[in-house]
């Protein structure tokens, strides 16, 4: 094997390292705002069932008499 070729195969593998690290980087930030959407997600559908329980309940409270 020539050393052009050798060198040129390890600069290729040294951009492929550079590579895998950055997709590596982008894949764990990927999933760090993955985690903190479904924590915000958890926290409005919570939310959500607290209102509607809440508006349900007022709702019974503001019917009008069964004589009307």
């Amino acid at each position: 094997m020539s050393e052009d070729r050798l060198i040129d195969i390890e600069t290729k593998l040294a951009y492929q390292e550079d590579l895998i690290e950055s997709l590596n980087q982008i894949v764990s930030d990927q999933q760090r705002q993955i985690r903190e959407l479904e924590t915000a997600c958890r926290k409005m559908v919570d939310r959500l069932v607290d209102l509607s329980e809440a508006f349900a309940a007022t709702q019974v409270e503001d019917a009008p008499p069964p004589h009307y």
